[in-house]
């Protein structure tokens, strides 16, 4: 058994573990790493209070719990621009960026995860939780996620596990309303690894040569693309058509491969004359429905794509 005087590293092996746990429950890559530091912080204090009774693992993600807990009473439910208005008509121009909004973050993979980790941040769960009050979060992602029992997520709630059983159906009727039929991990396998390389080489080559009926080829019908910060979105072929002549082909573009959220991204970076260089913009991340993108979320934000191991710049 692992004691706590053992401990270098508070939060050990389960810290990936908990940084992703701290995710689902707070939707922000930024909040998520805050609150990580400070469960570590509460491991390293409490360590003689850690007498073995439960495992390391169950007792870290007890202060982790309450730790989110608190942040989620501190803040608003984290969401998309889907979520926070209608769809623009064709040609509307692109709203300032609202940095009052509490925007959904992107997360990055863990190389070690399985298919039931990644099925967990994929960005359409995480969403959806974001619905969640807050003891059904804890519910559903210590059950279903990450295996604790009903009487585990109990002690960690300080509730009965009658109560963590009635969070968690209740949970589970929520999200299934509002989850697609397939996962994310379950369409990119159908796909292939061929496929989903020839899906993205194809989506920078169509970004590249502004090539609007390449792009549309890659496209469902009622696909979406969004750009948080910017609460502007657009459904469909003909309005993000109209957008893609007014904003991003009126630029030369570069971009590189990447994982997010369990799911396919590209980088991309756009040419700035007086640099002369391409600079990171954007972090696009790709939902699928079988061979064709459902959704373009571009996360503008530059300085995100270190933390995905992309460069913040390209060559001309």
């Amino acid at each position: 058994m692992i004691r706590a005087d053992d401990m270098g590293d508070p939060l050990g092996t389960c810290r990936s573990e908990l940084r992703a746990h701290c995710y689902r429950m707070l939707g922000s890559a930024e909040d998520a790493e805050e609150v990580l530091q400070e469960v570590s912080l509460r491991a390293w204090r409490g360590r003689p209070a850690f007498e073995g009774r439960s495992s390391l693992r169950t007792w870290l993600h007890r202060i982790a719990v309450n730790a989110c807990l608190n942040e989620l009473e501190r803040k608003e439910r984290r969401v998309l621009p889907m979520e926070f208005g209608g769809p623009a008509d064709p040609h509307t121009p692109l709203g300032e960026p609202l940095g009052e909004v509490l925007w959904l973050e992107p997360f990055l993979d863990d190389p070690e995860w399985n298919a039931i980790d990644r099925e967990s941040v994929e960005l359409a769960f995480v969403a959806a939780v974001q619905h969640l009050p807050a003891n059904q979060r804890v519910a559903l992602i210590m059950f279903d996620v990450l295996g604790f029992s009903a009487s585990e997520i109990a002690e960690a709630m300080d509730t009965t596990p009658v109560s963590v059983n009635s969070a968690l159906q209740r949970a589970r009727k929520l999200l299934e309303e509002r989850l697609p039929e397939r996962t994310q991990q379950a369409t990119l396998a159908a796909l292939g690894d061929e496929g989903q390389r020839n899906l993205v080489a194809s989506y920078t080559e169509a970004l590249q040569h502004h090539d609007i009926e390449g792009m549309l080829a890659l496209l469902t019908e009622d696909a979406t693309w969004s750009m948080p910060p910017i609460p502007t979105w657009f459904r469909g072929h003909e309005a993000i058509a109209a957008f893609c002549v007014d904003a991003p082909f009126r630029y030369q573009w570069r971009s590189r491969p990447a994982r997010v959220n369990g799911q396919l991204a590209a980088g991309s970076y756009w040419w700035v004359e007086s640099a002369g260089v391409f600079v990171a913009y954007s972090l696009n991340v790709f939902t699928l429905r079988e061979n064709r993108i459902s959704s373009i979320v571009s996360f503008i934000d530059g300085e995100r794509f270190a933390t995905f191991g992309l460069p913040p710049e390209l060559s001309g």
